[in-house]
């Protein structure tokens, strides 16, 4: 089929005599290269043209068998990388999660320091005074409903009645008073500076 060319020769080995004719030998090898290789082509798209159909129809086949297997293949992997991505958002999430609630923690706990050293009331303070407000508006009730009986009986007792009336707030007033004194300095605690 195609013929090997010998190696080029050294021209400054060369002597000058032999120079002309390592070229023209070199020239009719590389003609005679390329005319074998333009046959060949030639041959091949002769049997392209005769078999065109059935070559076609194969490679088409050929093609398609191609196409499904690295399809297949492309689809494995993108499962397998999309489950792996789902499993390490999963444990980016979770350790966020866990760095949020640590942080929360922390801050909270920093602001309840703050507000407690500024003498703000938590929510068990306020639930606690809720409680006994309610406590003392029921005794006051219940003081309120004994002196109205009381009254009714003798007209020297309705006169008094007012200034009974009068008294029950004001005890309430004075039983109120000692629990603000006692809050008070504890309220008044110095800022940390």
């Amino acid at each position: 089929m195609v013929r090997k060319i010998r190696k080029p020769v050294d021209r400054k080995t060369v002597p000058d005599g032999e120079d002309g004719g390592i070229d023209r030998h070199l020239a009719a090898n590389i003609r005679d290269s390329a005319q074998q290789i333009w046959l060949a082509g030639m041959g091949a798209f002769g049997r392209a043209q005769a078999e065109g159909g059935k070559v076609f129809e194969t490679l088409m086949k050929e093609g398609m068998n191609l196409q499904r297997r690295t399809q297949g293949m492309a689809e494995d992997k993108i499962h397998e990388m999309a489950g792996r991505m789902t499993s390490m958002a999963g444990d980016v999430q979770s350790r966020a999660g866990q760095h949020w609630d640590k942080l929360e923690s922390i801050f909270e706990n920093r602001t309840a320091k703050a507000m407690a050293r500024l003498g703000v009331p938590t929510a068990k303070d306020v639930d606690a005074l809720i409680k006994r407000v309610d406590e003392l508006a029921a005794a006051v009730a219940r003081l309120s409903a004994q002196v109205a009986p009381a009254s009714a009986g003798s007209p020297r007792r309705r006169a008094a009645a007012p200034v009974a009336k009068d008294a029950a707030p004001a005890k309430a007033t004075r039983a109120a008073a000692p629990a603000k004194a006692a809050r008070a300095p504890a309220s008044r605690k110095p800022a940390a500076r």
